[in-house]
């Protein structure tokens, strides 16, 4: 067990190192984030399982606040309300619960984070079309390959692995 705990922990460090390519894309997102909330826009996030948590968690980091005081930002996680996803899902189908949330909420200045590990969720991909399909602009937090989300988003952040 301990052999297996350190090779994740091995992987998990090498990792890192390589996640830091990324950085320019970082500061692409912040001064998109900046331009959105000058604006007026909302941030909606949204993701499957684990993704959900982290969508979540985005959220949550962008409403409260992150390292500093400052200003309250509108950021909504569409993985939340059980009432919405359990009637889409019945009404319509799961691969619907978030584009049909993105058909009621988008707008034109708003933007959209996708996050899965494959990109290739089919409701997530039917809520970026959705969100294109409202001209609001889409993030995609993915693994290595980035699936079919990644050329569909505005912006993808690839994580080099496919490991959560």
């Amino acid at each position: 067990m301990a052999d297996s705990a350190r090779d994740a922990l091995a992987e998990h460090s090498e990792l890192v190192g390589r996640v830091e390519a990324l950085l320019p894309q970082v500061d692409e997102l912040a001064l998109l984030l900046i331009e959105v909330y000058g604006a007026g826009g909302r941030i909606y996030t949204f993701g499957n399982g684990g993704s959900a948590g982290d969508a979540q968690h985005f959220a949550a980091e962008l409403v409260g606040r992150f390292e500093r005081e400052r200003r309250a930002a509108a950021a909504i996680a569409l993985t939340t309300d059980t009432s919405i996803l359990t009637a889409i899902g019945n009404d319509y189908a799961f691969d619907r619960v978030f584009a049909r949330q993105i058909e009621a909420l988008g707008r034109a200045g708003d933007v959209f984070v996708a996050i899965s590990t494959s990109g290739n969720s089919k409701n997530i991909l039917r809520a970026i079309a959705a969100a294109k399909d409202k001209g609001v602009r889409v993030i995609g937090f993915t693994g290595k390959s980035g699936g079919a989300m990644a050329p569909e988003c505005d912006l993808c952040f690839r994580v080099p692995s496919d490991e959560t």
